[in-house]
């Protein structure tokens, strides 16, 4: 699964719009690498999301295969930080 689509249906970030732009501006790491919105996600992959006031460290724990429910998106990840 994309980058910018796990985001959005794990809830991290709202909207895929602005997951997009946030990966284009550079503030989303995949394993301390900078990550594109099309960087296909893995189990155990770690994202690191740059707000402006804050890091956001999460674990990857499962990847869907399509949209699922608000009271599932929490068990998408772990978060770290």
């Amino acid at each position: 699964m994309r980058l910018d689509k796990f985001l959005k249906v794990s809830r991290l970030i709202k909207r895929r719009t602005v997951a997009n732009e946030v990966t284009d501006m550079g503030r989303v790491l995949v394993n301390g690498n900078s990550a594109k919105p099309a960087k296909q996600i893995k189990e155990n992959d770690i994202i690191e999301i740059e707000y402006a006031n804050r890091t956001l460290k999460a674990k990857v724990l499962k990847v869907p295969t399509g949209n699922v429910s608000i009271q599932e998106a929490s068990t998408l990840y772990e978060l770290l930080s």
